[in-house]
């Protein structure tokens, strides 16, 4: 149909990268949406930027996990997410995975 988004990958609200109980804001939701704006202009496609107050826990597809480390790149995502006010930058080592931040819910002891 020559849709312009036909090939745009799936994209949850920005609150899904915050964690349950966290507040959230505009200021932290600008902050992700850089940090994930950065990573889809270096090439990565499947991307979540996750923020956990300060630190930015960083998830691309598996397959990209190698070109997130290339020194080049791990320097230039490290430098600007930290320009963008995180004060750690990591990245998931299993990877992208949708609702990744609903793992912890299984560890939550359930309300009688």
């Amino acid at each position: 149909m020559g849709l312009p988004t036909a090939d745009k990958p799936s994209a949850a609200c920005l609150a899904s990268r915050i964690p349950y109980g966290q507040a959230i804001d505009a200021e932290a939701l600008a902050r992700v949406d850089a940090a994930e704006g950065l990573l889809r202009r270096l090439g990565f496609g499947q991307v979540r930027v996750r923020a956990h107050g300060k630190v930015a826990r960083i998830e691309v597809e598996p397959a990209r996990i190698g070109r997130l480390m290339e020194p080049e790149t791990r320097s230039l995502v490290s430098r600007s997410l930290r320009e963008l006010g995180f004060s750690y930058v990591t990245a998931d080592l299993e990877g992208f995975r949708s609702g990744s931040m609903n793992e912890v819910l299984g560890d939550v002891p359930q309300a009688r």
